[in-house]
């Protein structure tokens, strides 16, 4: 990935970091998704009081991908208010897999000076997607 679309890409992370809705975690999450012509989804995850209604950061940045039918995403940008780097959790490693399965997944730890590259494959090995339920005729 070319450093300055990089760059754009963590400091959109960072940007929708800040407008996390996390008042009961205090986990502040915020993520980036680019698609093939450089534009950029953000999200940031929004809790709720009634917590099964909470939504990741990873999710909202890439339905927003979708919903916008702007075409593959190519790479995730993902920040954690943690001193290393996090990982999504298994919901978002779903979603990842299935909406973004080729995207280059960029992991940041709170201030972005930590950075780990990896892939859906690589955070989800051996994941469930379209391929399994086309071999059932689906």
């Amino acid at each position: 990935m070319d450093p300055v679309a990089l760059d754009q890409l963590i400091n959109a992370a960072l940007a929708a970091q800040r407008r996390a809705y996390a008042p009961y975690s205090r986990f502040a999450v915020g993520a980036a998704a680019m698609v093939a012509d450089g534009h950029i989804f953000s999200g940031a995850n929004i809790e709720n009081a009634s917590y099964p209604l909470t939504i990741c950061a990873e999710r909202v940045a890439l339905f927003c991908a979708h919903m916008a039918a702007a075409g593959p995403v190519t790479a995730l940008a993902i920040v954690t208010p943690t001193p290393t780097v996090a990982s999504p959790c298994g919901a978002c490693r779903q979603v990842i897999f299935e909406l973004a399965p080729r995207a280059q997944i960029i992991l940041l730890n709170a201030d972005g000076s930590e950075r780990r590259f990896t892939t859906p494959a690589e955070l989800l090995p051996y994941g469930f997607g379209p391929d399994q339920l086309e071999a059932q005729g689906r």
